[in-house]
């Protein structure tokens, strides 16, 4: 892992970091000493490990729970290279919903797909962070809806380091084999008029979830008005959750 920048401000370090060919960023508290909880947090589809919205709650669960925080660029997104397969399969989907095709399998298959590297990525990912003296091998929760969800689920079935998950705006389609492999704490965020996945879609993946410990967050709005509410809501998860 290379750090290429580092900066501070209201409390919060932000350093930018290169691992192989994944760019990535790391928040923690200011002068941050010893081991934390670390929240891995998936950002949703187009967007980028800097949005402003992947930023605002980084920062809320940094100074309001003295988490470390990461996230990384997804293949094609951000930072990273234009992957000419997924473009491709990418324009090919939007190509058939404009053509009247439902656009959630077609979600879900890509997902799949992308997960298949997404996954082992994020994983050598954490094992990096967690080798660093401010961030240390405490327990790490995860955080991702929409694609966050559909690449965050099969990652926290594969990673036992993580102990707690908020996940959402996402549907069974692709993850529901995986979800049955989870069995952490989750808590599952869902828009009750999401116009990209199906309400039944969403309902049917937290069915899936094999955690004994999970709780359903249902919101009235579409795909991308997710309350802000559910920032506090998140922190005070991970807080009972990683201690």
């Amino acid at each position: 892992m290379r750090f290429i920048s580092q900066a501070s401000s209201d409390g919060v370090t932000e350093q930018l970091f290169v691992l192989g060919e994944i760019p990535g960023v790391l928040w923690t508290p200011e002068n941050a000493a010893g081991a934390r909880p670390l929240i891995l947090m998936g950002h949703g589809g187009g967007w980028h490990k800097k949005d402003p919205d992947v930023v605002a709650r980084a920062r809320r669960f940094v100074t309001g729970g003295g988490f470390a925080v990461a996230a990384v660029d997804v293949p094609g997104h951000g930072d990273r290279p234009m992957d000419e397969r997924y473009d491709t399969i990418a324009t090919e989907n939007q190509a058939r919903v404009t053509a009247g095709e439902e656009p959630a399998p077609l979600i879900a298959a890509f997902q799949a797909l992308v997960a298949r590297q997404t996954v082992p990525e994020w994983r050598a990912v954490l094992r990096a962070l967690q080798r660093l003296e401010h961030v240390g091998a405490g327990p790490v929760g995860y955080w991702g809806v929409s694609l966050g969800c559909g690449l965050g689920v099969p990652f926290v079935a594969a990673e036992p380091r993580v102990r707690a998950a908020v996940l959402g705006l996402g549907g069974a389609l692709a993850s529901a084999e995986a979800a049955a492999r989870i069995t952490v704490p989750v808590r599952f965020l869902l828009q009750w008029d999401d116009e990209r996945v199906p309400r039944s879609q969403g309902l049917a993946l937290f069915d899936a979830l094999a955690s004994a410990d999970k709780t359903l967050h249902a919101n009235p709005g579409r795909h991308g008005e997710l309350p802000e509410f559910e920032a506090d809501s998140s922190l005070r998860f991970f807080q009972r959750h990683l201690g």
